[in-house]
């Protein structure tokens, strides 16, 4: 009687997924949350609230989260490619790899943009010289609001896509996915709080993954004669 063996990645790519995707999402929620409660939506506000030290740390520490947030993210996509294996498609996967790293790339342009701004006004008496201030400012909530939600829409729909055609995740989430996909390629910029949509839908998938997907499986080895 021979017990069969799971390999380490089989074991450990499901939970590896879904406790990286659950943290990025938390963290990369906050992030939207604290920028959003602290800066107008409009990409043309005047930086008032600059001179608001409670907005100025709430903008400070969504900025110290994105790194985090990123690797998290990083972590998830690899632990997710490593659970298709094979079953990968190379047109789908290419798409699902470049819209999470462009993505990424983009929020950390973004951040870093924000922090140069951040330290332009400092050192200006919390008021930056206003056409900087109007440029910076727009390219910010652009990289932000458009095209990083843009990219993040083309990355939801893409694993969603890959998840029906795997039956990595049941066809009601994979098919929620394609809709929340959708919306944030189309409405990208057009509705406050969007930008909240990706967090949710990656927070819920990877609940379900760590809950259904990566239970212990060591209750009932099959066994071979």
């Amino acid at each position: 009687m021979a017990e069969a063996e799971l390999t380490p990645s089989a074991v450990r790519s499901p939970r590896a997924a879904a406790i990286a995707g659950i943290v990025f999402a938390v963290l990369y929620g906050a992030v939207i949350v604290l920028i959003l409660q602290a800066v107008p939506f409009s990409p043309t506000d005047a930086g008032t609230w600059l001179t608001s030290s409670t907005q100025r740390d709430s903008v400070v520490l969504a900025l110290n989260l994105v790194p985090f947030a990123g690797i998290f993210f990083l972590w998830s996509i690899g632990a997710l490619r490593d659970q298709l294996g094979v079953r990968e498609d190379k047109f789908f996967a290419t798409l699902f790899l470049g819209s999470g790293l462009l993505f990424v790339g983009m929020l950390f342009v973004m951040a870093a943009l924000t922090g140069a701004l951040l330290i332009l006004a400092a050192e200006n008496q919390g008021r930056p010289l206003q056409d900087v201030w109007i440029f910076g400012r727009a390219t910010a909530y652009n990289l932000m609001s458009i095209y990083a939600t843009r990219m993040a829409g083309v990355f939801v729909l893409t694993t969603s896509t890959l998840a029906l055609r795997t039956g990595l995740y049941p066809r009601w989430l994979a098919l929620i996915g394609s809709a929340v996909g959708l919306l944030l390629l189309i409405a990208a910029g057009m509705i406050p709080l969007l930008e909240l949509a990706f967090p949710i839908w990656v927070l819920i998938v990877n609940i379900y993954g760590l809950i259904v997907k990566a239970a212990p499986r060591a209750k009932a080895a099959p066994r071979a004669a």
